[in-house]
């Protein structure tokens, strides 16, 4: 039972990291900690969101979107999108407010600002990622891929030691098991007096 529970706690925070931290970086996405509650419940403080690139023309109203609070600085936000509308100039803008908010967000979003969609999140864990410095993060990518193989490694060898099982519910052959003939019975030898009965 320890064995088993070690073995679940090491997969459990391996797959945390791997979605944390390796999927981001594989797909191009970069992950964000929401600071505020303008998105709860939905997104508390302190969960991460995954944030992939998006071209902003495909944005509607219900995408959650990060964008930047002024074009080219790295604060920003996550935010809704309520509405969809174009500037005095003819650009493409977005209406954006917190799901908590009562009012929408007082300056509308152009397309240069955002950064992207919200893909997927994760509870809780964006506190955690605003602890590690980016070397940090590399020596836990690099521990997460090294709990796998090992996992991968044990699987492979209990695999080829363990004799094949029968599955529950299939069904089994009997084996045939050979018998001997039964014994035929040998009549005894007529006694003299029985011979001469019978003459």
């Amino acid at each position: 039972m320890v064995r088993v529970a070690a073995w679940s706690v090491s997969i459990a925070v391996t797959a945390l990291v791997v979605a944390a931290v390796a999927v981001p970086r594989l797909a191009g996405a970069t992950p964000y900690t929401v600071l505020t509650g303008s998105m709860t419940p939905e997104l508390p403080p302190g969960t991460l969101v995954v944030v992939r690139p998006v071209d902003a023309a495909d944005l509607r109203v219900g995408d959650v979107v990060t964008y930047q609070l002024r074009s080219g600085e790295p604060d920003v936000v996550t935010h809704r999108v309520v509405g969809v509308g174009w500037s005095a100039a003819g650009e493409r803008v977005l209406t954006t407010r917190g799901d908590a908010n009562p009012v929408a967000d007082a300056a509308p979003v152009r397309a240069v600002q955002v950064r992207g969609e919200v893909w997927y999140s994760l509870p809780w864990v964006g506190r955690l990622n605003v602890l590690l410095t980016p070397q940090q993060h590399e020596r836990v990518v690099q521990g997460a891929a090294a709990l796998l193989f090992a996992y991968a490694a044990v699987v492979l060898l209990r695999g080829r030691r363990r004799p094949h099982a029968v599955l529950p519910g299939r069904p089994v052959r009997p084996v045939p098991v050979p018998t001997a003939p039964a014994p035929t019975a040998t009549p005894a030898p007529e006694s003299e007096d029985e011979r001469r009965a019978v003459a």
